[in-house]
C-alpha cells in the first residue's frame, strides 16, 4: 500500500487492497477482501465491506456504506449519505448472506446525495442519479434519473451537463458545454459519437 493515506481514526484491515494515491479519511473502515483502486478519495464515516470492488479515481463522500455485492467502476462518484442495499427482503432474525445481489455501477456514473440504489441492478456508464432518487431497476448509459421510484427525466453528457429532457434518448445531440456529440442507435441506446 505505497503512497496511501489512512487517517489514524480509520481502519484498513489486513487482507484489503488499496491502490496508490488513495486517501481514506476520518472514522472509516475498509474490511478484509475489499479492493480499492488508485487515486480514490474515501470520505468520513465510510464502510467498505468484504469483496467490494472499487475502481480508480472513485470518490465516495461522507456516510456511505458500500456493501458486499457492490462493484464501482473507474471515475464513479457516490454523494454524501447515499445508500446501497444488498438483500431485497432483509430480516433481523433470518440470515441471508448467501442471497446478496450484485449492484454494478459503470464508469463515470454519479450517485447523488441521499439517493438509494436497490440491489441487483446496473447503473449505466455516465448515468446521473439525482439527489434523493430511489433506483429500483437498471439505468441506461447517460440517463438522468430522479424521484421515488426513480424514473428517467433526461440525458447527460460525460462532462455532467444535461443534454436533453424526457425518457426517450434524443436521435442526435451535442453538449452545449464540451461539444461532445451523441447519437441513439438502432438498439435505442444513447452513445458518444467517437467520429
Amino acid at each position: 500500500m505505497d503512497n496511501v493515506f489512512v487517517h489514524e481514526s480509520s481502519y484498513a484491515d489486513e487482507g484489503c487492497e488499496i491502490g496508490s494515491g488513495t486517501k481514506i479519511w476520518h472514522f472509516s473502515h475498509v474490511m478484509a477482501g475489499a479492493r480499492i483502486g488508485e487515486r480514490c478519495n474515501i470520505g468520513q464515516n465510510v464502510v467498505i465491506s468484504p469483496q467490494v470492488v472499487v475502481g480508480s479515481n472513485v470518490k465516495i463522500q461522507n456516510n456511505v456504506s458500500v456493501y458486499t455485492g457492490v462493484i464501482l467502476e473507474d471515475d464513479v462518484f457516490c454523494g454524501p449519505s447515499m445508500v446501497f442495499t444488498n438483500v431485497v427482503n432483509p430480516r433481523s432474525h433470518v440470515s441471508r448472506k448467501d442471497e446478496y445481489r450484485q449492484t454494478l455501477v459503470r464508469r463515470g456514473a454519479s450517485l447523488g446525495a441521499n439517493c438509494t440504489v436497490v440491489c441487483g441492478h446496473t447503473i449505466g456508464a455516465y448515468a446521473f442519479i439525482g439527489a434523493g432518487a430511489v433506483v429500483t431497476k437498471d439505468v441506461p448509459d447517460y440517463a438522468l434519473v430522479v424521484g421515488n421510484p426513480g424514473r428517467i427525466a433526461g440525458w447527460v453528457c460525460e462532462c455532467g451537463v444535461k443534454l436533453a429532457s424526457g425518457a426517450t434518448p434524443p436521435a442526435t445531440v451535442t453538449c452545449s458545454s464540451c461539444q461532445s456529440k451523441y447519437t441513439t442507435g438502432a438498439s435505442g441506446r444513447l452513445s458518444r459519437d467517437e467520429r
